[in-house]
């Protein structure tokens, strides 16, 4: 049976956001996440050729969730289905993206940034939130969504997430977070990414490195 997305995050709430990855890098920088505790990865779709990233990743680490991000169309979406993605993420809320994603018993995260998107997202049958971009969603605002919203849903802050700040979006209400250039960006190699990776995944823990 497939790992799904709440118990994917529930050892470790981080989503791994691979823009840039290419499908030679994709194993390696997948086993230093994979080794570090992550078990959500998502490659977006403005990467060199994701399909086949995604493809290669989801052959590799069948226990984790592998996704594509900036999906746009309900065309994107059944294209990372079909290469094995198991997880949408949008940098908004599209109502046909998220119904494509329910069609196809997938999970989709997409992006908002005010309740009413929250509350839209969530009635079209979104897994979860993405709050988006974190740089104009604050811990206060976080907190002022977390207390109208089902105490259920999945808060995901993404936008700039650095290990530093983690802990106060934690305390408003997020879930977890993800991840992007502060993990990885073109060109870094995978001990590099797996140095990140670990230091995330100790800050969410409350064990930061000195």
């Amino acid at each position: 049976m497939s790992t799904t997305l709440p118990a994917a995050l529930d050892p470790l709430p981080l989503v791994a956001i691979l823009r840039g990855l290419t499908p030679a890098e994709a194993p390696a920088i997948g086993a230093a996440l994979v080794e570090a505790g992550f078990r959500v990865l998502e490659v977006p779709l403005n990467s060199p050729q994701p399909l086949r990233s995604i493809e290669a990743l989801a052959k590799a680490f069948p226990d984790a969730v592998i996704g594509a991000g900036t999906v746009r169309s309900a065309d994107e979406v059944r294209l990372v289905h079909d290469a094995g993605g198991r997880v949408i993420v949008s940098p908004h809320f599209d109502e046909e993206v998220v119904a494509a994603a329910v069609e196809r018993r997938i999970a989709s995260l997409p992006g908002v940034a005010t309740p009413s998107e929250a509350f839209a997202a969530l009635a079209a049958g979104a897994s979860g939130l993405k709050l988006f971009p974190a740089e104009m969603i604050p811990p206060a605002a976080v907190k002022a969504m977390r207390a109208v919203l089902p105490p259920e849903v999945l808060l995901l802050p993404v936008g700039g997430i650095t290990p530093v700040t983690m802990a106060v979006y934690r305390a408003a209400g997020a879930n977890g977070f993800g991840i992007g250039s502060a993990l990885y960006s073109p060109g870094k190699d995978a001990a590099a990414v797996a140095v990140s990776a670990r230091a995330f995944a100790d800050a969410w823990a409350g064990t930061m490195r000195a």
